[in-house]
């Protein structure tokens, strides 16, 4: 199959050097299961499920049906004083997924949408619960939660907040990141070192004091900067902090949701449960753009019981609840579900992890971490050209058939969960030899 290349001229491409990637494209033609299919003709292994989002594989039947029926039903209907059944037995799907007490689902339409609502929702908790003074918000450095303004205030990766430096959302502190190689490289899972890193909340809720600190958002396992795994009893030490001061606390788990780590949640998986979880990508297997927001049963009774009539949060999307989301998200769970894939996920996790960790000794990696389904491989940066090397590495993977992801000088791994272990081989096969060839 060949496929004439598009005028390139007219996309403005998001997160992408334009003029570089113009000038030698990499086009994608179709996707089936855990391949795609570039405009050339060849098949190249997605491992890292697009952008962490295509859990259960490439355009699976049952959802793409789901899709289809639902357009040709319903294409739209209003979400403001207007519903439609499915947008309401879709919220019953997905609370039933979430952990105990968390039952209450506020649709978006992606993890930046999501971000965005959880701060909105925090601050209408604390005024609707008699404390409108709490409105600081603490994030942590390092940290990615999408690309709203409020996202971007509270996330922590420099070059995001430097070019909007002056439009950022004021009352914003942040935690160190928990990143040390000098004492957790080549870790397995949780790293033993860093769970006194919490405790700087307590410095920082003694700065500002507690009375004026609405929420903490954190990933449970941060993605975006560069794989980066809580220590042991760290977010324990979190939950202990924010419920000691009562601080909401806020899970980002537009990444780890739905089966990343072979569990239904982060939040399950570590078996701690904050207050208001983030969710997006894999929810929808990324058919259909979709996200969500679910809170506790009790805050979202504070925010409703609190008006006495009329709308209760001063919120919301033209999209919240679109039926063909509806449709997505409902068949994609209904496909984890009947096929397993998150008990897929977790009984290969020790493969994925064995075939992570055998790359350490190659040239330049200088550490390999590990959780789930998600490893990220640190490569030792160039003198005056951070990014390079890695930026290398994912080319040669390209070219030799195999997708991954590169951000700073790591490279993460997060295939669809569908993958075998034959697969998972492939990946880190073809990895370690375009490691190897690159100086």
């Amino acid at each position: 199959m060949t496929t004439q290349t598009p005028d390139l001229s007219h996309l403005w491409m998001p997160f992408t050097a334009n003029r570089s990637f113009k000038a030698a494209p990499r086009l994608l033609a179709s996707a089936k299961g855990v391949y795609y299919k570039s405009t050339d003709g060849r098949q190249i292994l997605d491992g890292c499920a697009g952008l962490w989002c295509v859990n259960a594989g490439h355009c699976r039947d049952e959802i793409v049906q789901a899709i289809a029926t639902q357009a040709a039903t319903l294409d739209y209907a209003p979400s403001f004083q207007m519903g439609h059944p499915l947008a309401f037995e879709t919220a019953t799907a997905v609370a039933a997924l979430m952990p105990k007490g968390m039952q209450r689902i506020f649709f978006t339409n992606s993890g930046s949408e999501s971000v965005d609502t959880a701060l909105k929702i925090a601050l209408a908790y604390h005024r609707a619960n008699g404390q409108p003074q709490r409105t600081r918000l603490i994030g942590r450095e390092r940290g990615y939660h999408g690309v709203g303004f409020g996202g971007i205030s509270v996330g922590g990766i420099s070059p995001n907040r430097k070019a909007f430096s002056n439009s950022l959302i004021p009352n914003v502190d942040h935690l160190p990141h928990t990143h040390n190689l000098e004492q957790n490289a080549f870790s397995k899972g949780q790293p033993a070192w860093g769970a006194h890193l919490a405790d700087e909340l307590e410095r920082i809720v003694a700065l500002h004091d507690a009375s004026t600190i609405a929420a903490v958002i954190v990933e449970p396992m941060a993605g975006s900067t560069g794989v980066l795994i809580p220590p042991k009893g760290y977010l324990e030490r979190l939950r202990e902090i924010t419920s000691k001061h009562g601080i909401l606390l806020i899970f980002d788990e537009v990444i780890t949701g739905f089966g990343r780590l072979g569990a239904n949640t982060a939040s399950d998986y570590f078996g701690v449960t904050p207050d208001v979880i983030t969710m997006a990508k894999g929810i929808s297997n990324a058919a259909v753009p979709a996200g969500a927001v679910a809170v506790t049963n009790s805050l979202y009774d504070t925010v409703v019981n609190a008006s006495e009539n009329g709308i209760e949060l001063f919120h919301g999307y033209t999209y919240s609840g679109h039926p063909m989301a509806m449709a997505a998200i409902g068949a994609t769970l209904a496909l984890y579900q009947s096929e397993g894939i998150f008990d897929n996920a977790r009984k290969l996790s020790p493969a994925f992890e064995a075939a992570a960790h055998a790359l350490n000794g190659l040239p330049n990696v200088i550490d390999v971490r590990n959780l789930g389904i998600v490893a990220g491989v640190e490569l030792a940066p160039r003198e005056n050209a951070p990014g390079a090397r890695a930026a290398e590495v994912f080319q040669r993977c390209y070219d030799a058939g195999v997708l991954v992801r590169y951000t700073g000088d790591t490279i993460a791994l997060s295939p669809p969960l569908i993958v075998n272990e034959e697969q998972i081989n492939t990946l880190f096969d073809v990895l370690g030899q375009a490691i190897s060839q690159t100086a």
